[in-house]
């Protein structure tokens, strides 16, 4: 995969004619633009479709989290958009899972040309510190949560985990190259950090064992968001 393959940049901008606009500015530039809960309330399927139609490879990220045959329809619904990945929570449970990787298809066959999205199980949020995670009653250590959130989409045919850049490497160790791993948290050097806690550069996210990184505010925010992703790039290839 080439270094610009590796990028995804998250669309969050307030409405369908901005996503347009920075959707022209990065053709060809990414591997795939993500859209989230803010575009996607604002413009709703319309923009995927639009987006779709100019191109674009897309990553639906609503981190899906219902009722089992709420979650299966809500992916049937997000695959007919044509998108390439979607979220769903890993905190839904194994039947949620299994009713989510039944709509999308075999996930071991998952890929941007054959139809079948690629299931992306969400594990800790990157916003999320230790402190935060207990505070919603969840005693275990990050990193042993993440993981054991990922065996159990695993074991329901998930081959896809959105985590923090500092649960690359654990992951990589349990599930070797069974697995994707997309990684928000990235924050180049010469970008602020926000409301991520668990962040890495662009670099050491992909050193790490990422194989895309989604990066929103360093780009969505800059001045000159081509410049910004040219600036990506070029670290990834250094």
């Amino acid at each position: 995969m080439q270094p610009h393959q590796r990028i995804i940049v998250a669309l969050d901008v307030q409405d369908a004619a901005s996503a347009l606009e920075l959707a022209k500015q990065l053709h060809g530039m990414v591997g795939l633009l993500k859209v989230g809960l803010q575009l996607f309330t604002h413009s709703g399927p319309d923009v995927v479709r639009q987006l779709a139609d100019h191109g674009e490879k897309l990553f639906l990220d609503l981190k899906l989290h219902d009722i089992p045959t709420t979650v299966m329809r809500a992916v049937a619904s997000a695959e007919s958009l044509g998108v390439a990945m979607m979220t769903i929570h890993l905190c839904g449970g194994a039947d949620m899972l299994a009713s989510a990787r039944l709509a999308a298809g075999d996930q071991t066959q998952a890929n941007f040309d054959c139809g079948i999205p690629l299931l992306l199980g969400v594990t800790v949020l990157t916003s999320m510190s230790q402190e935060a995670l207990h505070s919603v009653g969840v005693p275990l250590p990050i990193e042993e949560q993440v993981l054991k959130l990922a065996e159990l989409g695993f074991d329901q045919g998930i081959r896809g985990f959105v985590a923090s850049p500092h649960e690359i490497a654990p992951l990589r160790c349990r599930f070797g190259d069974k697995i994707k791993i997309v990684t928000p948290g990235v924050r180049p050097e010469w970008s602020v950090k926000n409301d991520q806690h668990r962040v890495m550069t662009p670099r050491e996210a992909i050193d790490a064992g990422a194989d895309y990184i989604v990066v929103g505010r360093p780009v969505t925010a800059a001045p000159d968001p081509h410049e910004a992703v040219r600036k990506i790039i070029q670290e990834l290839t250094v």
